[in-house]
């Protein structure tokens, strides 16, 4: 027969013990850090996209595996500390997306734990990676066509307003991978191999875009090419309906921007390289190293154009230019 005292000592223990089993059935659930350039706003189908990549390696957000959100919203300047913070939280793998700016700082921050990026540089040149087959280190990821295709977005616009002859060239001189993604001799070697004068700008805020387009009016620029950048990228319908407005003959690399009233669109597709970056931080969580993932390549690249905002341009789109279209918007 058990005594009152034993029974309150033989009760005390087991309740010790209950938290330790259900500790025990229920392991830690990994932590991603998903750290942006960019802005929650508008991001949605690439989140959708990176989501669905972990689905495919079987981890479920909320489930198996948690994320923690880090946005800059366009100012590149908060990045280290947030950077810092997600290594402070000792987060399992580090997502660093939305252009150059995001990797650069999360380099800084650690040298440890993995990092999987999403950009359009070179990861090579920009140190992030010894070698596209070979990353060695603790970062690897997926890269786009965006800076290489530069110059085949003032071809495609030439082709289609043939009688510009100043073109502008709007960029971000603010974002610290700039000098490193070559944008400015590409184009500016495209530009003198087709007999054009390119004229730089630079806007990092909404007051900025609106700027540029009156300097744009000034110079009597015939055409515009948006060059990559996170919060260019963010600001695809503004500057779509900034161009017409001002009657802007103008390129970018978003579908987005075509959509939403822009002449054209030449990019690769984000939701694909957010994908493959989903997949791969799914299987740094499952074990993989980094060193040992080769940087891949989203390839797969869309022309799309607004005939629609031709015709109020007063454009004749060459057939041989809608032809080679992947969509044409009437």
């Amino acid at each position: 027969m058990i005594g009152r005292r034993d029974f309150i000592t033989l009760l005390g223990g087991a309740a010790a013990t209950w938290p330790l089993a259900a500790s025990a059935q229920q392991p830690a659930v990994p932590v991603i850090g998903f750290l942006s350039s960019s802005s929650a706003n508008g991001f949605a189908s690439r989140l959708a996209a990176f989501r669905q990549g972990l689905k495919e390696e079987g981890y479920l957000e909320g489930q198996n595996v948690a994320i923690e959100y880090r946005w800059a919203d366009d100012d590149y300047e908060r990045l280290p500390s947030l950077a810092a913070d997600l290594v402070g939280r000792r987060v399992a793998v580090i997502a660093a997306t939305g252009g150059t700016p995001a990797p650069v700082a999360a380099k800084q921050a650690t040298q440890t734990i993995p990092i999987i990026f999403a950009g359009g540089g070179d990861p090579v040149k920009l140190g992030f990676v010894a070698s596209l087959n070979r990353p060695r280190g603790n970062m690897t990821g997926v890269v786009n066509l965006a800076v290489e295709i530069g110059p085949k977005r003032l071809e495609l616009l030439h082709e289609a307003s043939p009688n510009a002859t100043m073109i502008g060239l709007l960029i971000n001189r603010s974002n610290p991978g700039f000098d490193l993604l070559g944008t400015r001799g590409d184009m500016e070697a495209a530009a003198k191999s087709l007999g054009l004068r390119l004229h730089e700008l630079s806007a990092n805020t909404e007051p900025d875009l609106a700027a540029a387009f009156v300097m744009l009016s000034e110079i009597r620029a015939g055409g515009l090419v948006i060059g990559p950048d996170p919060f260019l990228t963010r600001h695809a319908e503004e500057l779509a309906a900034l161009t017409v407005r001002h009657a802007i003959p103008t390129i970018f690399q978003t579908r987005d921007f075509a959509v939403a009233g822009g002449l054209m669109s030449y990019g690769a597709d984000l939701i694909e390289q957010y994908r493959l970056s989903g997949n791969y931080a799914g299987r740094v969580l499952k074990g993989e190293r980094p060193a040992d993932l080769a940087v891949q390549q989203a390839t797969k690249v869309e022309l799309i154009i607004n005939l629609k905002t031709a015709n109020a341009l007063g454009l004749t789109v060459p057939p041989t230019l809608l032809a080679r279209a992947d969509e044409v918007i009437e």
